[in-house]
């Protein structure tokens, strides 16, 4: 209903910005207890009962093997993936994905990123989806499941193994999570490939997205 096109791209990043950060939260206090354990671990001490339990729980969640042969190389095989992904990725791909909120599937199943799943029944079928194909683009009961999935989803696939290596890269030198570099691992989100990272980084130069990054989070 908002007319100016600047306000109303405001307003979106606005609506979404503190749903993410929570979410970003969220995976730092997983992180933090995961570091903890690495602690222990590297000591060379066993972890509890509870603590191993609850890092399997994690790593089937994170889609970890967990049948390794020691507790320090399965918290840091999790390490790799529970971490934080710079707002401005975020806000960018969910504008892009959703058309700015407007998108069939962001209006009727929360989803603004796209999101597809396999089951039937699981979200909504795409009018225009390819004779033969199975998928339906997920459903999520709220805005704040669908940012939940988006992280999930980052953070654990193989597709976008590459946007971890970097983020790992990054950390190691000690740098800021620079989303412009950092973009360059989602070229598989989309069929459009190469086009999409160019769309993606565009949407956060053009819209000062990085402005929006915690830098006390997000580095």
């Amino acid at each position: 209903s908002i007319s100016n096109i600047e306000a109303k791209k405001q307003q979106f990043f606005d609506f979404l910005q503190d749903y993410v950060r929570y979410e970003n939260g969220s995976v730092s206090d997983l992180r933090l207890q995961l570091s903890s354990y690495a602690d222990i671990a590297d000591s060379g001490a066993p972890l509890s009962r509870r603590e191993r339990d609850w890092v399997i729980d994690l790593a089937i969640a994170y889609n970890v093997e967990t049948n390794t042969t020691t507790d320090r190389v399965l918290v840091n095989e999790l390490l790799l993936k529970v971490d934080v992904i710079p707002t401005s990725i975020v806000l960018a791909q969910a504008a892009n994905e959703s058309a700015w909120g407007t998108s069939r599937f962001a209006l009727e199943g929360n989803n603004v990123f796209g999101q597809w799943c396999f089951e039937e029944g699981c979200g909504i079928i795409p009018k225009r989806r390819v004779k033969g194909a199975t998928h339906e683009v997920k459903s999520f009961d709220t805005i704040e499941a669908a940012i939940e999935g988006y992280f999930l989803n980052i953070n654990s696939h193989h597709l976008y193994t590459g946007f971890r290596q970097e983020r790992v890269r990054l950390r190691q030198l000690g740098q800021h999570l620079d989303p412009i570099a950092l973009a360059q691992g989602l070229g598989r989100y989309s069929q459009r490939g190469e086009s999409y990272v160019d769309e993606v980084q565009t949407l956060i130069q053009q819209n000062d997205l990085r402005k929006r990054d915690r830098r006390w989070m997000e580095n």
